[in-house]
């Protein structure tokens, strides 16, 4: 099938996938795609409600890097547009896919970067996501894999388009001979040691031998799947209304395990998922399916993966990013009450005008620890002290979170536990200024306690 690449018809994608965009930006590579997909805008650009621009990703993988990114700031200053250049290391680790490397350092630096409300157009086109699919399936990727890519994403504070994914590539090197563009070649993308070049190259002409329109079918099939993710989700939103446990984000075990083997699956990923997580292998998801949520009540189980890791305590389910051995970096002062991101924590300590400790205690400044074992508080409206660990255990604390959770000292004297309790004799008075320490980390347990 042709498609039309009347540049009104590429704006008309544009402004409907994103109307309200502050800024639409192409990533321009300098390749053919990139340049026609630069070049189609750059025609219709009085027709988009914000300015076009580009911008350049420089790899420094190729000795080439830079004699492209001059081309592709010439390129565009021809055609009047501005260009921002990025500059990302992507090189592999170890053992790791330099494709895999370089594609995520790519995604990381343009997300970081995108204005707020921008849009980003990448020029992916059909036989980019017959590609794609192929890739994903020998990899033995289900549904959301299948999909491919879609046509519009969100993308660190902006959005993502792909306005080309219906366009064969010999459509688009067609128009670049006919507007006689220039264009860069990457030689590694001739380079069949990796995968997609090899698809490219090898697989997808060897298939074409026997299905002439293998690459427009195996794209059609990705939309299929993507309609299928697309239902599989719905039905885990609706699971998750009524799996979720009394922790937001958590789930609740006897809930997930009234439902049938497949519906916790997808469940379970749904969920990993929208906690901003990698999911684990089919091997590691099926053995957090069976052995976590079912292992006897007292029992705290992990399973870890690399990117993520999913505990138990009390009967629900807590997803999270790996957690390093809790330790304060020795860098920090006296506290203010001032914002404070502690990274090795995971969590950002904050001042919340209010009742809580008397400010006098904080405009002199309070002492960060962690909990070294037999603190003991008698928190306001308490007639006895009590140990630190007993509180934390009655609160619902689970044994990670007590291990990171910040303590404010006043010389010896344990002034606050942040989000949870201020000693008796700190509070600040009726009248007087006074604010509660809030710990990210301990205020979903905050937000879920009875009032």
């Amino acid at each position: 099938m042709t498609v039309s690449l009347d540049p009104e018809r590429i704006i008309e994608r544009v402004r409907a996938a994103a109307p309200g965009a502050s800024g639409y930006w192409v990533a321009f590579s300098g390749g053919v795609d990139s340049s026609v997909l630069l070049d189609l805008l750059a025609e219709g650009r009085e027709q988009l409600p914000a300015p076009l621009a580009a911008v350049h990703v420089h790899h420094g993988l190729q000795a080439e890097a830079d004699a492209w990114a001059e081309h592709c700031a010439e390129r565009a200053a021809r055609l009047g547009l501005p260009l921002v250049r990025l500059a990302v290391d992507a090189r592999a680790a170890p053992g790791a896919s330099p494709e895999a490397a370089a594609r995520e350092a790519r995604y990381r630096v343009l997300a970081d970067w995108l204005p707020a409300g921008g849009a980003l157009l990448s020029a992916h086109h059909r036989d980019d996501q017959a590609e794609t699919l192929l890739l994903q399936l020998l990899r033995g990727a289900g549904p959301d894999g299948l999909a491919g890519m879609p046509a519009v994403a969100s993308l660190g504070r902006g959005v993502l388009l792909r306005p080309l994914l219906d366009v064969p590539r010999t459509q688009l090197e067609a128009r670049a001979r006919v507007r006689s563009l220039v264009w860069s070649e990457d030689p590694s993308n001739a380079d069949r040691r990796f995968d997609r070049n090899y698809i490219r190259h090898e697989l997808l002409p060897m298939l074409e031998t026997r299905w002439p329109a293998a690459r427009a079918v195996i794209a059609r099939a990705a939309g299929l799947q993507a309609e299928a993710s697309r239902l599989l989700a719905q039905v885990a939103e609706q699971d998750l209304a009524v799996v979720a446990g009394r922790v937001p984000g958590t789930l609740d075990c006897e809930r997930l395990l009234a439902l049938d083997a497949d519906r916790q699956r997808n469940l379970l990923r749904h969920w990993l998922r929208r906690a901003g997580l990698r999911l684990p292998s089919q091997r590691v998801l099926e053995h957090l399916r069976r052995t976590v949520p079912a292992a006897r009540p007292d029992a705290m189980p992990v399973v870890r993966w690399a990117g993520g890791e999913v505990r138990r305590h009390r009967g629900l389910l807590y997803a999270m990013a790996p957690l390093p051995a809790p330790a304060l970096a020795g860098r920090h002062g006296l506290w203010h009450g001032e914002t404070l991101k502690l990274p090795e924590l995971g969590g950002t300590l904050q001042w919340m005008p209010g009742e809580g400790v008397d400010a006098s205690l904080i405009g002199a400044g309070l002492r960060l620890e962690l909990r070294r074992g037999g603190e003991r508080l008698r928190a306001v409206g308490r007639r006895e002290h009590q140990s630190l660990k007993h509180l934390l255990q009655a609160a619902g604390i689970p044994p990670w979170e007590r291990e990171r959770l910040p303590l404010l000292y006043a010389g010896d004297r344990l002034v606050a536990v942040p989000s949870l309790w201020v000693a008796e004799g700190c509070q600040g008075l009726p009248g007087g200024r006074a604010g509660m320490p809030r710990w990210s980390r301990l205020e979903p347990f905050v937000r879920s306690r009875p009032d």
